[in-house]
């Protein structure tokens, strides 16, 4: 670092490209972090008032008596012998961080802080050898992955680092799992992507701050190569089943390539990377294959299609529909908007905002800014909203709200809308939810409240009767004609692990356990009778409240590997769950989610199954999820 150091501060140009286009609150950590000057906090934290750039409002006077310090202390350290700390002293951290955010940041978060941002450049959720095995005992071990998204990747470069042996057998033609498969107009990610991606392996090139899908799924393709997995996979590969050998204590797992015949592998370990969304539903709407014209859902997107001027039908108002209708909305002659229920969406300024060059020069260049700023988009994403998402049993309005403060993230989300809307009480009526924020999943507002006033869009949540040859037909008997349909209606989430054939001990399959909507793992990842295999993003782990999904990857990853050196190390053949910590596991996530929004009884989700239960989210903040897996504890688990 000291060598990069030397190059900025003889590069005057570049230097003060970076100190002018840094935010305020990361460049003040990088400050007090380097100069070990507490004042400037008493100086800054009053004009900062939360974790997004936009909540600081501090005079331009001091911001640049702010830069002209740093510019003084980074001169002085390139100069000089000393190191560049690698962290501030503890004293001095947790200050940092409060003045950081503009709050309150609880001692109960400093550790998970420091894995994520990183300071020392050391990943401390890799899960080192205690007793080095022999290169027959690794040699003698093979896992499966099913799956090239970013858990795929994640568990692949965590088990080629140990030097464990693996394949990942991956359907399709490349890696990037659901960025790769997602390609619809404006499909992109709605967690700050500084923050989605990999701690191990930031990425200080994204060029909006919500990035689009090309831009994600090429940093998954970097990823791969710089890595070197590719090698280790075999895509146009599906998994078609995985059964458990009681004998022989392995998994045989069958797999197809598309028009070719069927292999058979065995595998000590098996590990599912397939995630909860990866097959698309597609409902079942009576005469859906009467329809004349093209019929697709938006994760299997046809780029043959062309809808400038064409009618086109949305079914759907979720997630992928709120970022499809506002980019098509203009090119097509017009766009009807079919809804089952309204989703809140929230606005952030950052949505649609292009990363400055000075910002991404001040990310690639000025010492510890990157892993500031990661700090501050962790805790602007992360547990801030959990509380206001339990219900408070005396609120007066449960139908509406939780409690107060979710009743005034209600009000100012109305508010919100109606402006973004005007005076068109029956559109409003249309789009504002009668249900807690939160009970759906919480979307960013892509355009989509003002898209929904163009002239050349039509927004109906009449129920429809069937597909016909030239359109959709509602219960009211009207015919919405349509040149083009599009299915926006989301992944067949609860049904986890299908279409694969997982069976486990005495002949029993995850569909025997499970049903089709009742998926249970012990800490989402293991699960009684399916000895040896382990899930990324299984059930009980899709975060709901914040955060990122990759966050719980690294965090399932670290937990997998311990798991799999607990079998290498000790010669182990068969490492399965036991049924009391999965039980008490499922009972703690079940009573949890009773206290919260995902369960409101005026909620449908694709979060509950059939019988009301919650079966994907977790209901746990994220300091809770990574104090649960930080360390395994072998008692969990029956060895053989």
């Amino acid at each position: 670092m000291k060598t990069e150091l030397q190059a900025l501060v003889r590069d005057e140009a570049l230097l003060q490209q970076c100190l002018d286009g840094a935010d305020v609150a990361p460049l003040l950590m990088v400050l007090v972090h380097l100069s070990g000057e507490e004042a400037w906090l008493d100086q800054v934290r009053p004009f900062i008032t939360g974790p997004w750039n936009f909540h600081e409002n501090a005079p331009d006077a001091l911001k640049q008596r702010m830069r002209q310090r740093l510019r003084e202390v980074l001169i002085d350290y390139a100069a000089g012998n000393r190191d560049l700390p690698a962290e501030p002293p503890a004293h001095l951290l947790r200050r940092m961080l409060s003045a950081g955010v503009g709050g309150e940041v609880p001692e109960e978060y400093i550790p998970m802080i420091l894995e994520e941002t990183m300071l020392d450049d050391e990943d401390p959720k890799t899960v080192h050898w205690r007793t080095p095995p022999t290169a027959e005992a690794l040699n003698g071990f093979k896992a499966v992955i099913v799956g090239a998204g970013v858990s795929g990747l994640c568990m692949a470069i965590k088990m080629q680092e140990a030097g464990i042996p693996f394949v990942i057998f991956e359907k399709n033609r490349t890696v990037g799992g659901t960025w790769l498969e997602n390609g619809y107009p404006g499909c992109g990610v709605d967690t700050p992507n500084h923050f989605y991606s990999l701690s191990f392996e930031p990425n200080h090139d994204w060029t909006e701050h919500f990035s689009k899908r090309s831009e994600l799924w090429a940093y998954m393709e970097r990823v791969a190569d710089k890595y070197d997995i590719r090698r280790h996979i075999r895509f146009d590969t599906e998994v078609v089943s995985a059964r458990f050998d009681e004998t022989a204590s392995v998994w045989t797992v069958t797999t197809r390539t598309a028009g070719g015949p069927e292999e058979v592998v065995e595998a000590n370990a098996f590990i599912s990377a397939v995630g909860q969304l990866n097959r698309p539903s597609i409902p079942d709407i009576p005469g859906i294959d009467d329809f004349a014209g093209p019929l697709f859902h938006t994760a299997r997107w046809d780029e043959t299609q062309d809808l400038a001027g064409k009618r086109v039908i949305m079914i759907g108002t979720g997630a992928s529909g709120m970022q499809v209708g506002p980019t098509i909305a203009p090119d097509v002659a017009h766009l009807t908007i079919f809804q089952r229920s309204a989703h809140w969406a929230v606005s952030n300024p950052n949505y649609h905002a292009k990363v400055s060059p000075g910002k991404m020069a001040a990310l690639k260049h000025l010492p510890f800014y990157a892993k500031w700023y990661r700090f501050q988009l962790l805790w602007a994403s992360s547990d801030g909203l959990h509380a206001s998402l339990h219900v408070d049993p005396n609120w007066a309005s449960p139908d509406q709200s939780l409690n107060a403060a979710n009743q005034k993230f209600r009000d100012d989300i109305t508010a919100y809308i109606t402006a973004q809307i005007g005076d068109n009480p029956d559109l409003l009526a249309k789009v504002i939810p009668p249900y807690p924020p939160y009970g759906k999943r919480m979307l960013r507002d892509n355009h989509w409240y003002k898209t929904l006033t163009r002239p050349n869009v039509t927004l109906t949540n009449t129920p429809i009767e069937r597909i016909v040859a030239e359109g959709v037909v509602t219960r009211d008997g009207v015919l919405h004609p349509a040149d083009i349909i599009v299915m926006a209606t989301g992944f067949v989430a609860q049904k986890m692990l299908w279409p694969m054939e997982v069976v486990g001990r005495a002949g029993q399959s995850v569909r025997d356990a499970w049903g089709d909507d009742n998926p249970r793992a012990f800490l989402g990842i293991t699960a009684p009778n399916f000895p040896n295999l382990f899930m990324l993003y299984g059930p009980g782990t899709n975060l709901a409240h914040g955060g990122s999904a990759i966050f719980h990857t690294e965090c399932q990853v670290r937990y997998i590997m311990q798991c799999l050196r607990e079998m290498i190390e000790t010669g182990a053949r068969v490492m399965e769950c036991r049924q009391e910590p999965h039980d008490a596991f499922n009972a703690l996530l079940d009573a949890t989610h009773e206290k919260m929004v995902w369960a409101h009884r005026g909620v449908g989700n694709w979060y509950k199954n059939k019988d009301g239960r919650v079966v994907t989210n977790s209901p746990f903040r994220l300091i809770d999820y990574r104090r649960m897996t930080a360390q395994l504890d072998r008692n969990d688990y029956a060895m053989a």
